[in-house]
């Protein structure tokens, strides 16, 4: 029989082997072993640790992401400061704090260590006993906030430092950034959940880290490179910044590999020079270089002024900048719905591109410029992202740009469904320019499942205009289909017969496939097994529908303003007359074992999806709810549970395993 302390050693040895290949793969980028290997390692690591939680510290690598779910952030004084640097944007300007530094050093000798300067965000990392303790950003310099739950989701943040002589405190620096294919992803992401886009990678890095629930920003997949020493009690004596880079990746920091030793200032120009030809062939933004005087003592003698080091400055690449006049602001409609201000140009040439149209973002940025036609811009360019106004230079527009009540597309109504929300849309279900995805999604596996009916499909009947609304799908004929590309007798037949099959689908999945706002799955079957039919919940009121535990006062509201649009009762009656059913049928029940229990769903199933899991709870009498709360009666916890586990077993509710569950379904 194993013993408790083979047991501890074995969990100690699969920490050292994990965070090895993590030091690998995210710092050397390096791997040595398959992804299937490192799941196998870190799987069993998790499943021991399960089994005797004893033994769980705070520097596992299976802690990253927190199940706490934050309040507020607490503010952390930094024991030294963390100033900014003062800026040059030529080479002249570098060449004369150059000559600065060489009449405070006198005829002291002195070399430069020359660094990328990341468009992120900075974080001040700090260890003890070369476990991870506290993250902070910035903040005033002074003053930052408690952040360490989001940075221990970083993979390239050691939770556990390398080496044996390691000090009893280590505080270091360094920036998180976000690569502009994440960026791209998120972005994506938040189009097709019609939230409100990030401006940029530096944004999307800056709101990542703030969030409140570490869970979110792990899944970011945000990056760090650590730069500076920030204090250190104990452990090597280091001299100068190279010595310190070195030292930093040497314990398992990742860090920038285009570093430069440069011996002069021309040697410094040259490599600035160098990045600000290249810049774009990185994966992630840089607006510059950072140059430091090398030696520490150097630095201590140079000093501080009151917001800056003397012994540091950024170059700034020059800006992709250019001003020019707003000609119009016009409002262009996303295929969520979300309304953009777009600034129409005056052509001018910026960053070797000509521009006509600059993204306003939201209207809330359009208050803060403060923008009206007219008025003479600064203009910005960053690498290949859409440019985007900085500034108002000269006011000379005169109207206020105002914020449409009907859509410019359709003239559907235009609602901000949260107070909190940037983000108005039209919520018009005929809307041309949201139509591509709502036929899309109304033809989806979960809501009306017409096989064939794609997005290929579904972008070639929009552009030919053969599809007007949703309903119009139904009226189509096996003439249409054959103009489309790719299209013969026996595919259009197909799709026909799939069109009309989808007809017998179940209410829920038809108002699933509405696409109303904040309607999903779940709640599309629980408001067709309560209103029974489309008159009945057309007619319902928001106090009606606050009365059903799944529906919150956003959702009820987004259902009565759907509804309530003569462009959806139009599209009902339409629906109707392609004959249609819009109503729930009388089920026959079989036996209801499960009737009053609630369960809740974490982790992979072998044998079920989860959506599977929840049809079969409900099937049998009972309900299946996504969120754990003391009025659930089983978790069902299968293969890497997430933080509903930890909630379950923190509220001390009945936790069971898929093999559990089948033996309760089945008795």
């Amino acid at each position: 029989m194993t013993s408790l302390t083979e047991i501890k050693k074995r969990i100690e040895k699969l920490r050292e082997e994990i965070r090895h290949h993590d030091y690998l793969y995210y710092v050397l980028n390096q791997p040595v072993i398959s992804d299937k290997e490192y799941d196998d390692l870190y799987r069993e690591l998790k499943a021991l640790e399960e089994k005797y939680p004893q033994f769980i510290t705070p520097d596992s690598p299976t802690q990253r992401v927190s199940g706490e779910v934050l309040q507020e952030f607490k503010t952390v004084r930094h024991k030294v400061k963390m100033l900014s640097l003062d800026n040059t944007y030529t080479y002249d300007e570098l060449r004369e704090w150059n000559e600065r530094i060489f009449k405070n050093l006198g005829k002291e000798k002195f070399e430069f260590v020359v660094e990328l300067k990341i468009d992120g965000v900075s974080a001040s990392l700090t260890y003890e006993q070369g476990i991870f303790i506290l993250g902070a950003t910035r903040g005033d310099g002074e003053v930052g906030e408690d952040i360490t739950l989001n940075l221990k989701t970083i993979r390239s943040i050691p939770l556990h430092l390398k080496g044996r002589d390691l000090p009893r405190i280590l505080e270091v620096r360094g920036e998180v950034y976000m690569e502009r294919k994440e960026f791209e992803i998120l972005n994506a992401e938040r189009e097709k959940r019609g939230e409100v886009l990030f401006a940029n990678p530096r944004n999307a890095a800056s709101g990542s880290l703030k969030l409140l629930d570490p869970s979110l920003t792990a899944q970011r997949r945000l990056n760090c490179f650590i730069h500076s020493f920030g204090t250190r009690e104990g452990g090597r004596e280091l001299s100068n910044q190279w010595e310190f880079l070195n030292y930093a990746q040497e314990v398992g920091f990742r860090v920038n590999p285009a570093n430069r030793l440069c011996k002069d200032i021309e040697e410094v120009i040259a490599y600035c020079n160098q990045w600000q030809e290249k810049r774009d062939s990185l994966s992630y933004d840089i607006d510059g270089m950072v140059i430091k005087i090398n030696s520490f003592a150097q630095q201590k003698k140079l000093g501080f002024t009151l917001k800056s080091p003397r012994w540091a400055v950024a170059y700034k690449f020059p800006a992709r900048q250019a001003t020019t006049e707003v000609l119009a602001i016009k409002m262009n409609v996303g295929r969520t719905g979300v309304i953009t201000p777009t600034a129409e140009l005056k052509p001018v040439e910026c960053g070797g591109v000509i521009i006509r149209n600059a993204t306003l973002h939201n209207f809330d940025e359009i208050k803060r410029l403060n923008i009206r036609v007219g008025d003479r811009v600064l203009i910005e360019r960053a690498g290949e992202v859409i440019p985007k106004v900085v500034k108002v230079v000269e006011s000379r527009g005169k109207k206020e740009v105002e914020i449409p009540k009907t859509c410019p597309v359709c003239g559907g109504k235009v609602v901000k469904e949260k107070e909190e929300e940037v983000a108005y849309r039209c919520i018009n279900p005929s809307c041309p320019e949201q139509l591509e995805r709502l036929i899309i999604h109304f033809s989806s596996r979960g809501a009306m499942d017409i096989e064939g009916l794609g997005e290929a499909v579904a972008k070639q009947l929009v552009e030919k205009k053969m599809v007007k609304d949703l309903a119009d799908i139904y009226f189509l004929k096996k003439e249409d289909f054959l103009t489309l590309e790719l299209f013969a007798d026996k595919k259009a037949e197909n799709l026909l017969k799939a069109i009309e099959e989808s007809k017998k689908r179940p209410f829920s999945k038809f108002l699933y496939g509405l696409g109303i706002r904040h309607v999903g799955e779940k709640a599309a079957l629980v408001l067709a097994e309560r209103f029974k039919d489309i008159d009945t919940l057309m007619r319902t009121k928001v106090e009606d529908l606050l009365e059903i535990y799944e529906v919150g006062p956003v959702m009820a509201e987004s259902i009565v303003n759907f509804f309530k649009q003569k462009s959806t009762q139009d599209l009902v009656k339409k629906f109707k007359k392609a004959g249609l059913i819009l109503k729930e049928e009388e089920k026959k029940l079989g036996p209801q074992p499960l009737k009053g229990k609630k369960f809740v769903f974490t982790g992979e199933l072998s044998e079920f999806s989860r959506k599977e899991a929840e049809e079969l709870v409900r099937s049998l009498g009972g309900e299946a709810s996504a969120a754990v709360s003391k009025n659930i009666d089983f978790v069902v916890v299968g293969e890497n549970p997430g933080s509903k586990f930890a909630k379950a077993k923190e509220l001390g509710i009945k936790i069971i395993d898929e093999t559990e569950f089948k033996k309760l379904v089945k008795s």
